[in-house]
Parts: structure tokens; C-alpha cells; sequence
């Protein structure tokens, strides 16, 4: 299986491929892949990829623990990245094609545009994510790198904000992935609780075993006294 992370890659580079081959027939022919409008049709395609890939970087863990497949482990990190490349190629297509590349317009934006704002919001932390997604990383930052990187949960629950806002008609595909992103989190939660539950099992366990422990001592000692001591 050593040739699944690259497999992995190039279909997780698919959609950009396409998204170059579009450019370049929209320039042959206007009107061709990306229809009336093709800034704004790279614009949604490149978001809806960045949330497809995030989500896949999600489900890993679970794929993993449901198939015992330990090989897809090993991408997590590289699909981490794939979502941040996505959601940066979303980002720089609104400023270069709806914003004209003017940073007036996106300032502007950012502070009346409140689904702006919030797909911001959740690209910088993915931005933070990527950044610190290294071992080094992992070694400075220590427990803490656990804790930033849970954020993730935070970026995508943005990410699933912000193209409620965007959908004016058909939500089938918006519901679809607020309830992959839903099972996804109530899978973790309820493996969180059953964990917690064990965890708690095993303490009362080993407090039970002790306490008999102890009491099998006193016991023992008691009959010890009472066989030495003068009647």
C-alpha cells in the first residue's frame, strides 16, 4: 500500500487541474466550462472543494477506526494541507476576480459582509493549522499543539456558516455535508464518553481491589495478634 498517499494526492489535485483546464477553455472559448460568469463559478468551486477536502481531513480518524485501514493515517496531515490549498485558491479567486484585487473592496467586505468575515475567520485558522501542522511544532508546543489544532472543529463549522449564507436555492448539497460534519462530531462524542465511561469503570475497579486489599490486610494482621497474645 506504500503507493496510496501518492494515489491520494494527485486525486486530491484533480480539482485544481480542472480548475486550470477551465481557465484555459474559457479563454479559447468564453463561455465554455465556467458559464456567464467565470471568476464567480471559480470561486464556488474552489470553496466547495476546500470543505469537501476539510471534511475528508476529519473523517480520517473515524475511516480508520471503523476499517482498520492504518495506511490512511499517514495522510491525515497531507489532506490538512490539500484543504488549506483549496480554501487559499477560494480565497485569492474572490480577491482577484469579484474584488478586482482592489484591498479597499475586501476591507470593505470584511467589515459589512458578515459570511465574509466568518470565511475569513476560518481560513486564518487554517492558515494557523498549516503552519504549525510540523513535528517542531508538535515538539515546542507540546500539549498545547492538541489543543490548537482542535480548532479545526471551529474552522469548519465557519466554513459550513459561511456557505449557509452563500446558498440562495437548492441546500441539498449544504445539508449534506452539515450532516457528514454532524456524524462526525457525534461519532468523537459518543467514543469521547464511552472512553470516559471505561476510564471511570477501571478507577472504581482499582479502588475496589484496593479496598479489599486493605481490608484482606487488616484481617490477616487481626489474627495474627490474637494467636500471639497471652489468654
Amino acid at each position: 500500500m506504500a503507493a496510496f498517499k501518492p494515489a491520494l494526492a494527485f486525486l486530491l489535485l484533480l480539482p485544481a487541474a480542472w480548475a486550470g483546464y477551465a481557465v484555459w477553455m474559457e479563454v479559447q472559448a468564453p463561455g465554455s466550462l465556467l458559464g456567464a460568469d467565470p471568476g464567480e463559478a471559480l470561486v464556488l468551486h474552489f470553496g466547495e472543494w476546500a470543505l469537501r477536502v476539510v471534511l475528508l481531513a476529519l473523517a480520517i480518524s473515524s475511516i480508520q477506526r471503523r476499517t482498520g485501514f492504518k495506511q490512511i493515517v499517514r495522510s491525515r496531515r497531507m489532506v490538512g494541507l490539500f484543504a488549506f490549498f483549496y480554501t487559499s485558491l477560494h480565497l485569492f479567486a474572490y480577491v482577484g476576480f469579484l474584488a478586482a484585487f482592489s484591498l479597499a473592496e475586501v476591507f470593505a467586505d470584511l467589515t459589512e459582509r458578515t459570511y465574509i468575515t466568518v470565511g475569513f475567520a476560518a481560513w486564518l485558522i487554517l492558515l494557523a493549522l498549516s503552519a504549525t501542522s510540523t513535528r517542531g511544532w508538535q515538539r515546542r508546543l507540546r500539549r498545547g499543539w492538541k489543543r490548537l489544532h482542535q480548532l479545526v472543529y471551529v474552522a469548519v463549522a465557519l466554513a459550513l456558516i459561511h456557505f449557509w449564507w452563500l446558498t440562495k436555492d437548492g441546500y441539498a448539497e449544504v445539508v449534506l455535508y452539515t450532516a457528514v460534519f454532524a456524524l462526525l462530531m457525534l461519532e468523537r462524542l459518543s467514543r469521547q464518553a464511552g472512553s470516559a465511561a471505561s476510564a471511570l469503570a477501571a478507577s472504581s475497579s482499582s479502588r475496589n481491589a484496593a479496598d479489599s486489599a486493605s481490608a484482606m490486610r487488616s484481617t490477616s494482621g487481626s489474627n495474627r495478634v490474637s494467636l500471639i497474645s497471652p489468654k
